[in-house]
């Protein structure tokens, strides 16, 4: 197989790593009867290996994501049913409807939507209206769209976006939109001289737009009255998200499974190193007026 190193991602940064799921997931479905694996080397920082059994060279690998994450023919439905999730249990009920009757033959409407949130569950806050992923920073306020950004992203991102962000260093040289993943994208008015309102957002185009690919790889699922998303857990510092680092070689179906592992929530150094994690990351989740924000991760082992 060949092996290509994306030395632009840091697997210690949420959006880096997310960048880093959504390659593999986009690479896997583009080729199905090819061999498609990710690891991760350690650098001085965590460089995620694309393992791929037919592409060989840097420029062959952004060439095949360019094809399948750039353009408006890249847009999932499931991005369209609204810019927000803020949508009503039955409506988004009906879109789940429409997205199973087109599995198992295509399935991504399916699995973004599952992603997205549940009809079993409505809003704690607000009435009537469906509880959402533990990924969602924004919900409209600010003219800052959670579906609508994703839609920009796929429309706005082309190839050099993509190699930047991918065999970095990142330069931070793009403008909005950002999804809010990387603890960069956190911007706070205290110890500041002036008023960051003001400043233009500067972000990995690039990351965000790959980022994306890799939501259905955290579903929502009904625990009790609470919808929770796989990765996030509430803890007494409040709710953070949690992501392994793993040294083999791994399909993107081992890495779904591995991702869901409750062993990875614990993190205990002997309980992980059994299943080939090298390291566990994890940041918090935290909300600042009105969008939500991840803090830089800390490493657990």
């Amino acid at each position: 197989m060949y092996e290509i190193e994306l030395v632009g991602l840091d697997g210690g940064n949420l959006l880096g790593y997310l960048a880093a799921l959504g390659t593999l997931r986009v690479l896997t479905l583009a080729e199905p009867r090819a061999e498609v694996r990710m690891r991760w080397a350690d650098k001085e920082w965590w460089v995620p290996v694309v393992c791929h059994s037919r592409v060989a060279t840097q420029d062959d690998l952004i060439g095949a994501l360019a094809q399948r994450v750039c353009g408006r023919s890249s847009i999932n439905p499931a991005w369209d049913i609204g810019n927000d999730l803020t949508l009503a249990m039955a409506d988004f009920r009906a879109h789940l409807e429409k997205a199973c009757a087109s599995a198992p033959e295509e399935r991504g409407a399916a699995d973004f939507l599952a992603a997205f949130g549940s009809d079993a569950l409505g809003s704690r806050s607000k009435k009537g209206q469906i509880s959402d992923t533990e990924f969602r920073t924004m919900s409209g306020a600010g003219h800052q769209h959670f579906l609508g950004f994703m839609r920009e992203l796929a429309e706005g991102t082309a190839a050099e976006h993509l190699r930047r962000a991918l065999l970095g260093p990142w330069d931070y040289a793009d403008g909005r939109p950002s999804l809010r993943w990387d603890a960069a994208d956190y911007r706070p008015h205290a110890l500041r001289a002036e008023d960051p309102s003001g400043d233009p957002i500067r972000t990995m185009r690039g990351a965000n737009r790959l980022a994306v690919e890799a939501l259905p790889l955290f579903p929502t699922v009904p625990e009790r009255a609470v919808l929770r998303t796989v990765g996030f857990k509430d803890r007494d510092a409040g709710t953070e998200v949690t992501w392994p680092i793993w040294s083999e070689p791994l399909s993107l179906n081992v890495v779904a499974s591995l991702l869901a592992c409750e062993d990875i929530q614990e993190a205990g150094h002997s309980t992980v190193a059994r299943r080939g994690v090298a390291q566990v990351f994890r940041a918090k989740r935290f909300t600042d007026g009105q969008y939500r924000n991840f803090s830089p991760a800390r490493a657990l082992l």
